[in-house]
This record gives structure tokens, C-alpha cells and sequence, in this order.
């Protein structure tokens, strides 16, 4: 069932007091840009006290990430620039913590090529985010892509992010997302057109 994975009943919970306040989805879409952003910043500065908070700053944007969807739904204030304001953030955002982690990770033996490799990455990762969107748009907007596992939705992986980064793996996972993310962008691409519709 869509929007009923555990991270989904957990923000639920969370954000069901807000559901009659005057919190808006908006709002908590705002909080997950801004933590977004700082955890971007933090991990590019390329220090383990930075890498630390900026694992922190990025489960906390993820969290939010799932939270204004699910206030929205509860509370029936979804709207459509509430959407695209969402789905802009999510594109940004995970296109630049690629970007941020091969910028910090610069001072490995790979020197700049991590920043390209993170810039690669960060590109496929936000096209796949566009091509989801897609086959939500053409499915119906509970439809996904890839289907929920064991009570975990696909994108429950980005929550995987901060240990890797709190592991000081960052050079691992910018070289493997720097080969993985375009060859993603292809079976994403593949089971998009399997749909017959559009691709972007």
C-alpha cells in the first residue's frame, strides 16, 4: 500500500498534532530545504565534526521529507504548488549531498576527480527523482516506480546516507555512486518506458 511503509506510520504519528494548527505542509517542506541545505554545506567542508552534524542535519531533512506529505494527506491542505514545491526540494537536495560529499571528499588521493565524480552522481540521482515523478504523474499520484519491500519504501535508503558518512566511507560511496546512479538512471529509464508513455 502506498504511503504506508514504517517510516511513513512513524512521521504519521508525529505530525498528527499539527493536522488542525496552523502548520502548514509548506512549512515543514521549508524546514526540509533549509536542513537540507545545511547538511549539503557541512558535509562539503570535508571535517569529521562537520561530516557528524551534517549526517545528523540530513536523517532530520529526510524525516521532514516524509512529514509534509504525510500532514498534507491528514490534514487534506495537499495543493498542487505544495507538490511542485516538494519535488523541487527533493531534486535539489539530493542532487547537491552528492555534490557536497565529493567536494569534502576532494582531499582524498582522488583529489578534484571526487568532485566530479560527486557531480555525476548528484545529476543521475536528481534525474531519477524527475523520472519517478514521471510515472507518478502518468500512474496516478500514489503510484511508485520501484514498489515497497517489507514495510520499506526505495528511498528509504537515503536514510542510509548519514552512517556511510559517519563511517568516513565518503570516497567509497561517491566512486560507487558516481558508477551506480547513471547505470539507476538506465533501468529507471527502462521501466519508465515499459509504461508506453513519455520520457523526460
Amino acid at each position: 500500500m502506498a504511503f504506508n511503509s514504517w517510516s511513513h506510520k512513524f512521521v504519521r504519528v508525529l505530525v498528527k498534532p499539527l493536522a488542525n494548527s496552523v502548520v502548514t505542509p509548506n512549512h515543514l517542506t521549508t524546514i526540509r530545504l533549509l536542513t537540507g541545505l545545511a547538511a549539503c554545506i557541512a558535509l562539503a567542508f570535508g571535517d569529521r565534526t562537520w561530516d557528524i552534524w551534517g549526517g545528523a542535519l540530513w536523517v532530520v531533512s529526510a524525516l521532514f521529507d516524509r512529514a509534509d506529505g504525510e500532514l498534507a494527506r491528514i490534514s487534506e491542505k495537499s495543493s498542487e504548488w505544495g507538490h511542485i514545491y516538494d519535488y523541487y526540494c527533493d531534486v535539489n537536495i539530493l542532487g547537491l549531498f552528492f555534490i557536497g560529499v565529493g567536494i569534502g571528499a576532494q582531499d582524498s588521493g582522488y583529489g578534484s576527480w571526487t568532485i566530479l565524480m560527486g557531480m555525476i552522481a548528484g545529476f543521475a540521482a536528481a534525474y531519477c527523482t524527475v523520472l519517478a515523478e514521471n510515472f507518478a504523474q502518468t500512474q496516478g499520484n500514489r503510484a511508485k516506480i520501484y514498489s515497497s519491500k517489507f514495510g520499506f519504501d526505495f528511498d528509504d535508503i537515503l536514510y542510509l546516507f548519514a552512517p556511510i558518512i559517519w563511517l568516513d566511507w565518503h570516497v567509497e560511496f561517491v566512486i560507487a555512486a558516481a558508477f551506480g546512479a547513471p547505470i539507476f538512471v538506465l533501468i529507471t529509464r527502462w521501466k519508465l518506458g515499459r509504461t508506453d508513455r513519455q520520457i523526460p
